[in-house]
């Protein structure tokens, strides 16, 4: 364009297409300054979500590990580490910020940032690193090593990567010319606004490796809770007990138990429980009366600051704990007519107000399974029981008893029986009695009268139950060596008046002197 000989035509059209070019030229440079301004606007609306969203996650993290610190407490105390130095991080590069835009009137005015000596000045001191430069690299260096030092474990390896990636300061591989230094190749000659684009950048790169620990973090822990190796297999029966000859009903499925779970609080029948292993309540209490007993109550524990309450409700059997051993005699299944025989009657595993019993001359008592019986006429009597299952089904059963009467009775002098010996003074004032040797029954028998005989006297029928004086008369006349006979005994059986007596055996007392 500048050879050759040109007419003064031609010279001023080329003249007028270079100030052409330079007007393009400047446009194009106003407009770029203008784009990274623009830029500069977005990152830092961004940043300031960003920073009101982690700051929200990190108290949610410090909030979990006040609940749950065997779980979440390791994680926290590595986030505030992390967090600590990102804030200051953060700030010190906004203060970088306000340091070079310190002599700039409007900010807003892109254009007029388009000066390079204030980044150049501000990083740079000749062919070195300024004061204020170095110390930026140290800075970096500083917050890179953090990340380093504070998460280990293999589901950090990528985040630091990450990391040491963003703020890698490392000289820098020119093509031909070989390397240059990271803080020259970035800063080193760019207009005031790019560089205050590329700052607040490197802000938007912190937020985004906290953003990227915190989701490693929660995530991995969420990862670990629903791992299926945290389940085991849980039998639930549909019934608290089965019995043999039915079908076990139930289902298995599968529950996570977490041994870093601690409840705040658990509440089962009205008492608070205190003892917690693997995640759980440890409950240890009275088991209660025999049957089915209701466990009822709360567990609560606290999430991202809130009371969160399950009800609890279930149910247990207690089965009659055995306190001796059930003996019976095969040929021994008597009841006596004319007393009250006491029946115990139960099933195993079935509770005593679902078991019903009945036969002739059988009531209630009181106490659990004690029943009396009374039987009447006949030589047997059955007793049928029936009990309700806890599936509902009823269950029967039935045992034959002999029914005997009362065995005869003996009389007795001063309660001796059979052939005794005694003086006749003693004899006159003894009480006459009628008893029932070895009975099982501890019975009173109520005497009316009984007949004396004394050798060679006729015999004297006395009322009462002693010698009135007609008998003593006649047991004068005894000798040394006789023996007297007191029989014909006057009874009834105290208490049942009504029952028959069988006559008593006599007692033959033989006079001393």
């Amino acid at each position: 364009m500048a050879g050759g000989k040109l007419s003064p035509r031609q010279k001023m059209i080329n003249l007028m297409y270079l100030v052409f070019i330079a007007m393009l030229a400047m446009n194009m440079s106003k407009q770029v300054l203008s784009a990274f301004g623009f830029m500069n606007e977005k990152l830092d609306a961004s940043n300031a979500v960003a920073v009101k969203k982690i700051d929200a996650t990190y108290a949610n993290l410090a909030t979990k590990a006040s609940e749950q610190p065997d779980k979440f407490g390791t994680k926290n105390n590595q986030a505030e580490k992390i967090k600590i130095a990102s804030a200051d991080m953060y700030s010190y590069i906004e203060s970088m910020k306000e340091e070079l835009t310190k002599n700039v009137e409007d900010k807003t005015n892109y254009e007029t940032m388009d000066v390079t000596d204030v980044g150049d000045t501000y990083f740079f001191k000749g062919d070195k690193n300024s004061e204020a430069g170095q110390a930026f690299l140290d800075r970096i260096g500083s917050f890179r090593s953090v990340y380093s030092n504070t998460l280990k474990g293999k589901e950090y390896t990528t985040l630091v990567t990450n990391v040491d990636t963003r703020f890698d300061t490392e000289d820098l591989k020119l093509e031909g010319v070989g390397t240059q230094p990271w803080l020259r190749n970035r800063y080193e000659g760019f207009p005031l606004i790019t560089t205050v684009t590329n700052l607040t950048q490197m802000q938007a790169d912190i937020k985004t490796s906290e953003t990227e620990m915190l989701s490693t973090m929660i995530r991995g822990q969420l990862e670990s809770d629903v791992s299926m190796t945290n389940y085991q297999p849980i039998l639930i029966p549909e019934n608290s007990a089965t019995l043999e000859g039915t079908n076990f009903k139930g289902k298995i499925v599968l529950g996570r138990y977490d041994a870093s779970l601690k409840p705040s609080k658990v509440i089962v029948n009205g008492k608070e429980i205190t003892t917690f292993s693997g995640g759980g309540a440890i409950l240890d209490f009275p088991a209660g009366k025999v049957g089915e007993n209701q466990l009822v109550g709360e567990f609560i524990f606290m999430e991202n600051g809130k009371a969160v309450t399950l009800d609890i409700k279930a149910a247990y059997a207690v089965v009659a704990k055995p306190n001796s051993a059930v003996i019976s005699a095969d040929k021994m299944n008597v009841v006596y007519r004319g007393v009250q025989n006491p029946i115990t009657i139960s099933m195993p595993g079935i509770p005593d107000n679902a078991i019903k019993a009945n036969a002739p001359g059988l009531k209630k008592a009181k106490g659990l399974g004690r029943y009396m019986m009374s039987p009447g006429k006949g030589r047997e009597v059955k007793i049928n029981v029936t009990g309700i299952l806890p599936d509902g089904q009823s269950v029967t059963s039935g045992q034959v008893f002999r029914i005997k009467d009362i065995p005869a009775p003996v009389a007795a002098v001063r309660g001796e029986y059979g052939m005794i010996k005694m003086p006749k003074s003693t004899l006159q004032k003894a009480t006459i009695s009628s008893l029932l040797p070895d009975f099982v029954f501890d019975l009173t028998i109520k005497i009316s009268g009984f007949s004396v005989k004394v050798p060679g006297q006729p015999t004297v029928i006395v009322k009462g139950n002693k010698f009135d004086a007609a008998a003593i008369r006649v047991l004068n006349k005894a000798r040394r060596g006789d023996v007297v006979i007191v029989f014909d005994i006057k009874q009834k059986l105290q208490g049942n008046s009504g029952y028959y007596l069988k006559n008593a055996s006599p007692v033959n007392v033989e006079i001393t002197n």
